[in-house]
């Protein structure tokens, strides 16, 4: 009795996932996986089927992983101290060394793998890779030097898309090099939304810890990036919600249609965000799209 109940609910939710398929097929997702999303094998089970599922209904999933939990931990588990200025990593020589490893060799690969596992087939990438992601030394907000820390300089989006038009899923670590050859650890945020802006995405989602942006009044459904930009002024967003929010509103100013802040370990959140009249987290959209 209650599995015939539950077949008008079955039909409603197909019936509310159709029209976001057809919306979005065809269209370039960009999605940044990192943190304390990927420590649970339950979650990054998920989120590899929610990933191969966006691909099979039509959708170009890029996604863009971070790791800076798992470096800590190897860098803990090799007694190599952990240091940090403002919120950014130092990230000396043996440092830098210790992030491509957990990054580019064991991070990169596992995701690459449980997509793969799905019938999809995904490629791993690093920044450094056909020169992807040029970067610059950055410095921390106070000046100090932050050793082999950067910033994006450029995207070279032509591979990505070369990656996409073979109904590839590229996965791309959050290491950029420079003209000398010089390697960088960059914030897997930053790295998301310029490689949002470059391909001029339908959507970029930051698939965090936490619900999204909130409130007073508790979680934020919807902003427009004018009021993203008065909140970051303000400081009434946290620390560590800072570069996601500042990302955000740089890649709709790019031309990127949607930015979404939701929780990824949430149960298939983000198929939830995107296929979904309610979603799951915070949109946030450009102005001329805010009514």
């Amino acid at each position: 009795m209650a599995e015939e109940q539950d077949v008008p609910l079955k039909a409603r939710v197909l019936t509310e996932v159709l029209p976001y398929i057809k919306r979005h097929r065809g269209k370039t997702v960009v999605i940044k996986f990192g943190g304390n999303a990927m420590e649970s094998e339950q979650i990054r089970e998920m989120f590899a089927s929610d990933v191969v599922l966006m691909r099979y209904v039509g959708i170009n999933p890029v996604i863009v992983h971070g790791g800076g939990p798992q470096i800590t931990s190897y860098m803990e588990r090799l007694s190599k101290e952990v240091n940090f200025i403002q919120g950014h990593r130092v990230t000396d020589s043996e440092t830098m060394e210790i992030a491509k490893m957990v990054l580019v060799g064991k991070v990169n690969k596992e995701i690459v793998s449980l997509i793969n596992r799905h019938g999809t087939l995904a490629m791993g990438l690093s920044g450094e890779d056909g020169n992807l992601i040029m970067a610059k030394k950055r410095l921390a907000p106070d000046g100090s030097d932050l050793g082999w820390v950067g910033e994006v300089e450029s995207v070279n989006r032509a591979i990505i898309e070369q990656l996409v038009g073979f109904e590839l899923i590229p996965v791309i670590a959050s290491v950029g090099s420079d003209a000398d050859g010089n390697s960088y650890n960059i914030n897997a945020d930053t790295v998301a939304g310029e490689v949002a802006s470059s391909l001029k995405a339908d959507k970029i989602i930051y698939l965090t810890n936490v619900k999204g942006i909130t409130a007073q009044n508790g979680l934020v459904s919807r902003l427009d990036d004018r009021e993203s930009r008065a909140m970051l002024e303000r400081g009434d967003i946290s620390e560590g919600m800072i570069p996601k929010v500042e990302s955000c509103v740089k890649a709709l100013e790019a031309g990127v249609n949607r930015a979404h802040i939701i929780d990824g370990t949430a149960e298939h959140a983000l198929l939830l965000e995107v296929f979904t009249d309610e979603g799951v987290g915070t949109m946030i959209v450009g102005d001329l799209d805010a009514d």
